[in-house]
């Protein structure tokens, strides 16, 4: 009897996960903000000009051109809007960055997100890009664009795609759903 109780349980349990995962695909996904953005460890996200740039922070980003790498990091937040009845959750997402359809960047995010119904979240992805590796191929003139927009100073619209796969763990078992979310949003230096 006492079997059949935690057999019943852990049937619910592995029920209600997979009921969650579902309702987290149906959410509404939103590329909100881009915040934190960084060249070469120098906050440049409300820079003008160059010569907004201080006399020590010109020389970081110099000497960052003068190595192998030249890091741009920022935050990715992307907005969630649970519109379902049942909690949405996931435990781990894989995704993709396009600019332009050109993919740039690519990670994991292991955290265990957790969407009440009728709630938004902010779902945080920290990014980080090597300059020189990208300027090397085709999709140097799209994150360009994508720069200068963000400075306020770009000249045609970025198109942004964010390609997501979540995972949640049922009975210590990773079931990731089968397709990709597709999240966009086109923005310009306004």
């Amino acid at each position: 009897m006492i079997l059949l109780i935690l057999i019943g349980a852990t049937s619910c349990e592995v029920l209600q996960q997979a009921a969650e995962l579902n309702a987290f695909t149906k959410c509404k996904f939103r590329l909100h903000t881009i915040e934190n953005l960084k060249l070469a460890g120098v906050k440049i996200q409300h820079i003008k000009s160059l010569s907004d740039l201080g006399l020590i922070e010109a020389a970081q980003v110099a000497s960052a051109i003068a190595s192998d790498k030249i890091l741009l990091d920022f935050v990715l937040n992307i907005q969630v809007l649970n519109p379902n009845q049942e909690q949405g959750s996931m435990n781990r997402l894989v995704w993709q960055l396009f600019i332009d359809d050109t993919e740039i960047t690519e990670g994991v995010l292991n955290k265990q997100i957790k969407i009440p119904p009728n709630e938004t979240r902010e779902l945080p992805l920290l990014l980080s890009v090597d300059l020189k590796e990208i300027f090397t191929n085709d999709s140097g003139s799209s994150l360009l664009n994508m720069v200068l927009n963000m400075v306020g100073a770009g000249d045609r619209p970025t198109n942004l795609i964010l390609r997501a796969k979540p995972t949640i763990i049922i009975a210590n078992r990773e079931i990731t759903y089968p397709g990709f979310i597709t999240i966009k949003n086109e923005f310009n230096s306004n």
